[in-house]
């Protein structure tokens, strides 16, 4: 039954059922106000023979004064016999008025007609007594026709009795029908509003018992839903990484060809494979927010944050792309603006990546020009403005409604002309509107283009302070790092190795952490020009010594995180945190080098054996030796200390990760395979192993789960290890 047709059902069953109510309502008034009417003549009724008595009563009562007084010549016998004669005219006048019958009436002016003529002759025999004398008095007395006329009366009053009893009768009848028809609808009515009553009883009760079903429902459902999002993130947690993986080892392997000695025909194809790769993978990263946005797992997380650093950071972040464009970048935030406010800084820094990103893109010459106001404070809160302004190609006004939509941009040649999706934008929007701010944006076509993103911060009552600006590498090919200290914070043997390999060959001095309490105590007594922070560590993680180190202790060295994760947004989680940029591992020399000089100001010479890259053809089922050729530059010292650290650390991690899952320690277990994600990158395993570790890291584990994916994960290391000792017997 459709929903349209029970409402119609419903309104009419209301309005026959109120009808009903009507008649027999009106109906039961009828007979109440019928039983009312019979109650009043019943009381009339019991007047009229009131009055017949009392008439006969004061008949009789005269007459016998009249004789008393004649036979006895004594006058005292007819005292109050006026006030006899008036109640009897008054007698007379009440039965005229409340006589309602055609032979009541009849009688009853044949009664008074007889009754005045009674008095009359009762007046002539008073008036003989009191001129003639007794004997006169007696002789009216007693004639014929006076007899008569008191049986008249009696006869008439008889037959008035008569009439009024059978009517009597009649209304006794009819207040009995009315009553019971009153009854009978009062009985109808009762029943109506008790079937009514429990009708609407049983509605109410199938009604709470449809909602408790429907709230069950909608637990399932809810529980069903959690469910499902947290298999989405899972598969987009592994899709990021699935897809990043081969994308970052197709770009590694672009570098490392660059840095081959080839003929310009080949220098320019590897050149538009790696601008065609980043091209995809940025692609790609817009494509993964986007579903995150929409599977509801784009999250705000409010923490404190520099809106000044995080300016810096962002300027840091284009400062080689804006000098190969030679575009200016002009910053300004009103001094009128707390520094530290409370938000989400990895989507503001989003944010300003994509807008920013599109200002580069679009403009050929000029500049841009991001612009922070004060909007207004209110309670504690902020409207912060951000205006990113270019001098670039402009948008057309009629296009300036689509161009927040998916897939779209201004024209079709720009898709043509300067690449990209159309998706930053909406990403942009996306994310403003998450955080409860607004997107406007001014265009002129060939004048440039202006976007306000205007979004409510909670001010801080903590300082975090603007991370320290990054001194300008010099590149002088015939310097090196002189009079660097670095202070390394990581928990991991194996890139602890890796790390005073590199460092020894470039210069490098050091001193190596493994946590960060152990970090803030070395920094507390000694100074470096540069922290590599490693994010997952025991005792202390590298977010929680940041803010220790930048709020507690007020150090600004610059801080580079160093991690396993590839998720988008985790650069930008690092700046919020107070670090000044951020690695992925496993650790690139290159990359490493170049983020070193821009913090230190210095510049390393090429070091023998540190640029070429060694090609190594890989006989080996499980272990591959790209990662650890390219960090060695042939250095069988490096390769032999690693292996023989890959050899013991392996079996021992493996046990951790099943012990910890033995005992019930989820948490534990997630550090350990997260942990162990740097132990067999060495190896060249991170391909083949990072799906299982992500798994054992991310997903939610049962028993089955764990077992399937601790036994895959376990073959293959056993393998590694196999293969890594055959390799450990060669180099030795």
């Amino acid at each position: 039954m459709s929903g349209n047709r029970l409402i119609y059902y419903i309104l009419a069953a209301f309005i026959a059922g109120n009808l009903l109510l009507i008649f027999i309502q009106y109906n039961s008034a009828k007979n109440i106000n019928n039983l009312i009417g019979g109650n009043v003549q019943l009381l009339n009724e019991y007047e009229v023979s009131g009055y017949l008595k009392d008439l006969e009563r004061d008949i009789i009562s005269i007459e016998s004064k009249i004789r008393g007084t004649v036979s006895t010549s004594d006058s005292s016998h007819i005292q109050g016999l006026d006030t006899k004669i008036a109640a009897v005219d008054g007698e007379l006048t009440k039965l005229n008025k409340i006589s309602d019958d055609d032979s009541s009436v009849k009688y009853v002016d044949e009664l008074e007609r007889l009754v005045h003529e009674k008095l009359f002759y009762s007046k002539q025999a008073l008036d003989s007594f009191h001129i003639s004398g007794k004997y006169a008095a007696e002789k009216v007395i007693d004639l014929q026709k006076g007899k008569a006329i008191t049986d008249s009366i009696i006869i008439i009053t008889s037959k008035i009795h008569d009439l009024r009893a059978k009517l009597l009768e009649k209304v006794i009848a009819s207040n009995d029908t009315s009553g019971k028809k009153a009854l009978r609808f009062g009985t109808i009515l009762i029943s109506i509003v008790l079937i009514s009553a429990a009708v609407l009883f049983w509605i109410i009760i199938n009604t709470i018992r449809n909602q408790n079903q429907l709230i069950e429902q909608l637990h399932i459902s809810q529980q069903k839903e959690r469910e499902a999002a947290r298999v989405k993130e899972n598969f987009l947690a592994n899709m990021s990484h699935e897809i990043r993986t081969p994308m970052n080892a197709m770009l590694g392997f672009t570098n490392l060809l660059q840095r081959k000695a080839l003929d310009a025909e080949a220098k320019e194809y590897v050149s538009k494979i790696q601008k065609s790769g980043e091209t995809l993978l940025n692609i790609i990263d817009d494509i993964l927010d986007l579903s995150k946005i929409e599977a509801g797992m784009m999250r705000i997380e409010p923490a404190p944050f520099s809106i000044r650093g995080l300016l810096h950071s962002v300027e840091t972040l284009f400062k080689l792309k804006l000098e190969a464009r030679q575009l200016q970048l002009t910053t300004q935030v009103d001094t009128s603006l707390p520094d530290t406010l409370v938000g989400d800084a990895t989507r503001l820094t989003q944010i300003l990546v994509n807008l920013v990103g599109n200002a580069v893109k679009f403009t050929q010459q000029g500049k841009i020009t991001i612009d922070i106001t004060n909007q207004g404070m209110a309670e504690n809160k902020v409207q912060t403005a951000i205006k990113v302004s270019d001098t670039g190609i402009g948008i057309a006004e009629e296009k300036l409604n689509t161009i927040f939509e998916r897939f779209q941009q201004a024209e079709a040649s720009v898709t043509r002309e300067y690449g990209g999706t159309g998706l930053g934008l909406s990403i942009v929007k996306e994310l403003v509107q998450l955080q409860h701010g607004s997107l406007s944006v001014e265009s002129q076509p060939g004048k440039g283009t202006s976007f306000t993103v205007i979004i409510p911060y909670q001010i801080s009552t903590e300082q975090i302070g603007m991370p320290p600006q990054a001194v300008e590498p010099a590149f002088d090919q015939e310097s090196v790092f002189s009079n660097v200290s670095i202070l390394v914070v990581e928990d991991n043997e194996i890139n602890q190795s890796l790390i005073r390999h590199l460092f020894k060959n470039w210069n490098i001095s050091f001193d190596m952490a493994s946590n960060g309490s152990e970090a803030i105590l070395m920094l507390q007594q000694k100074e470096y020009n540069l922290i590599l922070m490693d994010i997952q560590m025991p005792v202390m993680d590298g977010y929680t010594a940041t803010q220790e180190i930048r709020k507690t202790h007020g150090i600004s060295t610059p801080i580079i995180a160093m991690t396993a994760h590839a998720f988008a947004g985790e650069r930008e989680k690092c700046l919020s945190f107070g670090m000044n940029d951020y690695i992925s591992k496993p650790i690139r020399e290159e990359q490493l080098q170049k983020l070193i000089a821009q913090f230190t100001g210095s510049h390393p010479a090429t070091q023998p054996g540190t640029a070429a890259t060694v090609h190594v053809t890989s006989p080996h089922q499980f272990i591959d030796l790209h990662y650890m050729k390219e960090i060695s530059g042939g250095n069988r010292d490096y390769e032999k200390a690693v292996t023989e650290q890959f050899i013991e650390m392996i079996p021992e991690e493996l046990h951790a990760i099943e012990q910890a899952w033995q005992q019930g320690n989820l948490p534990l277990v997630r550090s350990k395979a997260h942990n162990m994600k740097t132990t067999v990158s060495v190896m060249g395993l991170t391909e083949i192993l990072n799906p299982l570790l992500d798994a054992l890291e991310y997903n939610e584990l049962t028993a089955p789960t764990f077992t399937n994916l601790f036994r895959e994960l376990q073959s293959i290391c056993t393998g590694a290890v196999a293969e890594a000792k055959a390799l450990l017997a060669i180099l030795q």
